[in-house]
């Protein structure tokens, strides 16, 4: 079936890989009628500053608070919403002095991955509808919490994976699915970067505008050192997923989406830390492998080596007819013989995607990446780096949703809370 054939028998509005029920989503106050203003909060204003960007771009949307744990990105987010919108938002340090807000409909997540869940779930216990980055949970356990949180309280809860939302891709994974390439077998991923060495921390006293206590937050309480924040938390297990968890999942996901599966029986996920002797627990350089039984994906990564000259594709779709790639914001179609038959471009972003969730506010549709859809996909990434910490294949039962019989990655599948900070449903 070629492009224009498709475009015209088939709808884009229903894309997801797993079938899900409608949603029963309780209107908030404020957004009752499609044409009154979504009160939102952000919290976390380093990357959260896309979220701020796009709350004040999108229309019927009022930025009601900004949130950080260091005084100086709050000041910072708080002049550059006053400069878009006449009332200026509220400042805070602490996440739950905006879930005081009784007229505040919705919260978006930009945190450390060890604050997505419990952030997401106090979240929802308060009434509010929720965007949170992906991965969405730091471990297996707060995924499964996050879901029946959402559903417990009726709220759209969006993971921030984007590229649900694009157009060009929403129709690549349609036209996989209508056979563009025949049977589609295999995903293979890659991501490459530059990064460099983080060095080895020194302990320091905390900066006088950081609130660290508040930092830390749900997890156990570690000493402050001078290469920890803002970002390179990633790279420790007590904080962060490692690049697995957080470039990983991006093209993972559409993996799981274009092959149509949800959960895999077998995963491996080899490799190391190659390039600098320093403070990273996760590895730089590694391949993770997916068996979903009559279908399977890999993921390699290369964080500290661009490999510029190989010139990889973000994914890779094998079929028996042919391969599909997707780049960017657009995808493009081979035969067998590796001849490129079309290509097409669309527009990327983190708007449409922010822009789906406010509109499922308003309507309680199902946003492109809710939450159910999101963690299944960051369960590849758990599972992944379960495989790494343990140099164990997992093996994983997919009915019944549990590793079997490894009790060295089981005892990974949550983790442990600093008192007082354990979610609860």
């Amino acid at each position: 079936m070629n492009r224009r054939s498709f475009l015209k028998r088939s709808s884009l509005a229903s894309l997801s890989a797993t079938t899900l029920g409608a949603l029963h989503v309780a209107p908030s106050k404020a957004a009752a009628q499609a044409s009154q203003r979504v009160r939102v909060g952000v919290m976390g204003l380093g990357r959260g500053m896309a979220h701020v960007r796009a709350a004040l771009a999108l229309p019927h949307v009022e930025l009601a608070y900004v949130c950080d744990v260091d005084q100086q990105r709050t000041s910072q987010a708080i002049e550059a919403a006053a400069k878009s919108q006449p009332q200026k938002p509220k400042g805070v340090a602490d996440f739950r002095r905006m879930l005081d807000d009784k007229e505040l409909d919705a919260v978006m997540i930009a945190t450390c991955n060890h604050w997505h869940a419990p952030a997401s779930i106090l979240a929802c216990s308060a009434g509010k509808h929720v965007y949170v980055e992906k991965p969405g949970s730091h471990n297996p356990q707060e995924g499964i919490w996050m879901v029946q949180s959402a559903r417990k309280h009726s709220r759209v809860v969006q993971m921030g994976n984007q590229r649900r939302s694009w157009p060009a891709i929403q129709e690549a994974m349609a036209r996989l699915h209508a056979g563009v390439i025949g049977e589609t077998t295999f995903a293979r991923c890659w991501y490459d970067n530059a990064r460099g060495s983080i060095g080895k921390g020194n302990p320091i006293p905390t900066p006088p505008h950081l609130n660290y206590d508040l930092w830390q937050g749900p997890a156990p309480r570690r000493p402050f050192k001078d290469n920890l924040v803002h970002y390179n938390w990633h790279w420790h297990w007590h904080w962060g997923n490692g690049e697995l968890g957080n470039n990983g999942i991006h093209a993972l996901d559409l993996a799981r989406w274009g092959l149509q599966v949800d959960y895999p029986i077998k995963v491996t996920y080899n490799g190391g830390r190659y390039h600098h002797d320093d403070d990273q627990e996760t590895p730089d350089t590694a391949i993770a492998t997916y068996d979903f039984g009559n279908k399977g994906a890999s993921w390699d990564g290369s964080s500290c080596h661009p490999r510029r000259s190989e010139a990889n594709d973000f994914v890779r779709f094998y079929g028996t007819k042919g391969m599909l790639a997707i780049n960017g914001t657009g995808y493009e179609v081979f035969d067998l013989d590796g001849k490129s038959l079309e290509s097409h471009k669309g527009e990327g972003g983190d708007l449409g995607h922010m822009g789906n969730f406010f509109e499922c506010i308003r309507s309680g549709k199902r946003p492109n990446s809710e939450i159910e859809v999101g963690q299944i996909s960051t369960l590849l990434c758990h599972l992944g780096n379960m495989a790494y910490r343990t140099s164990q294949t997992i093996h994983f039962d997919p009915k019944e949703r549990r590793i079997l019989n490894q009790p060295e990655a089981e005892a990974l599948w949550e983790r442990d809370y600093q008192e007082g900070w354990k979610p609860l449903i």
